[in-house]
């Protein structure tokens, strides 16, 4: 008698919810995307609780589920229960989510695992913000709360609080939790994003795109819990690690390539500077040409560096993977071809009046052998001259075809 009971609440259950889907797609106010493949075990737990949150909080709403090739009979359970069912081809976590919002028909768009981790009654909170103004709504799973088992140690002590901290230093991301998977966001501002990635770190670049674009992002305690899934979980520790912190690097020239090659230059600047006059002994170690030489190299690769970071962030603006920049924008209006190829001769004039200088020298000594202590310190800052002269004539010229588009 109790299981008929169940049977029958169910039945209802599916009747309330397609009442609900089958609205006019002008009434939808909330689509819930869920990204499933393989996810039999747990999609109908999910979707449930997803049903069950519409229709206690008279939310106007849609489930969709982005299908990734699950072969579990996972589509069949969703088709089942009401679900819309978007078949999404390109593997992928960011794929199948990227697929599912683009037929989303809501304002609004929540998505979270279907592995049933993630509780999603929780979903009126994310709502609430939204219709405050937010753009992007993150959930905080260490404010919420974390089921014993439910995260690993490494993921939870190293790898989600260390992601979340270059989040903050690289980008000034207002979240505490910036892997949480259940977050909502409203449609029109993930347009703006122009979101590329299709892998796990899919939910990294809407987190830093929003930030980037100031975008208004807010944070909401939410809980995980074990999945309830006895297959092995999709996200790969080192390898999606690597993807997150490659991604982030790569959005942040700054950070790749402009305060390590300042770091590196000046370093080797000072370290020149210091030897140039004569060997200096620092307890008992003599520090001479040598170590003049391995200066002369900080600064070149520095400098390349520092070139490299005004090429990427040129790209990236022209190309609509970062929003404009203040700083580069007031580089361009005082940067001329011109201008980069005068300061790159200036660098080779004098590199090549210090060679001058060292040839002089050896003839004074009848072309014979030299003091190399003496002779590489002009050679050396000489020849460092003469390189830097040319890579700033190179890079003159790099920077002003990428700045062709933009101009």
């Amino acid at each position: 008698m109790q299981e008929d009971t169940e049977v029958i609440a169910d039945v209802h259950e599916d009747h309330n919810l397609r009442e609900t889907v089958q609205e006019e797609n002008s009434t939808v106010e909330l689509s819930v995307v869920m990204p499933c493949l393989n996810e039999a075990e747990t999609l109908e737990t999910c979707i449930r609780k997803a049903q069950r949150a519409l229709r206690e909080h008279q939310i106007a709403g849609e489930i969709i589920i982005a299908d990734n090739g699950s072969t579990d009979g996972s589509c069949e359970i969703a088709h089942r229960l009401g679900a819309r069912v978007v078949n999404v081809e390109k593997k992928g976590y960011g794929s199948a989510l990227i697929s599912g919002i683009a037929a989303a028909r809501g304002q609004y768009v929540i998505m979270g695992d279907a592995d049933d981790s993630y509780d999603f009654s929780h979903m009126p909170r994310f709502l609430e913000k939204l219709r405050e103004g937010s753009d992007l709504v993150v959930g905080n799973r260490f404010l919420g709360g974390i089921a014993p088992e439910a995260m690993p140690p490494l993921h939870r002590y190293l790898g989600n609080p260390g992601l979340t901290w270059i989040g903050r230093v690289f980008f000034h991301c207002a979240t505490g939790d910036i892997y949480c998977g259940l977050r909502a966001f409203n449609r029109k501002a993930l347009l703006r994003m122009d979101l590329r990635t299709t892998g796990m770190e899919f939910a990294i670049e809407m987190v830093v795109k929003a930030t980037l674009l100031g975008l208004r992002v807010t944070a909401v305690p939410t809980t995980l819990s074990p999945a309830g899934r006895t297959r092995r979980p999709h996200l790969r520790t080192w390898l999606d690690g690597w993807r997150t912190l490659r991604f982030m690097l790569l959005y942040s020239p700054r950070w790749l390539f402009f305060y390590p090659g300042v770091l590196l230059m000046s370093a080797g600047l000072l370290t020149g500077v210091w030897l140039m006059p004569q060997p200096r002994a620092v307890g008992g170690v003599t520090f001479d040409a040598h170590t003049l030489l391995y200066a002369a190299m900080a600064v070149l690769i520095g400098s390349q560096a520092t070139c490299f970071a005004v090429f990427a962030r040129t790209f990236a603006v022209t190309e609509g993977l970062l929003p404009e920049d203040a700083l580069l924008n007031r580089l361009f209006s005082i940067f001329t071809l011109e201008k980069g190829i005068a300061a790159g001769v200036v660098f080779i004039l004098g590199g090549l009046a210090g060679s001058a200088y060292a040839v002089y020298a050896w003839g004074t000594h009848n072309f014979g052998p030299l003091d190399f202590s003496s002779s590489l310190r002009v050679v050396i800052p000489s020849v460092t001259a003469i390189t830097l002269g040319f890579q700033i004539v190179l890079s003159s010229f790099l920077v002003s075809l990428l700045g062709l588009a933009r101009r």
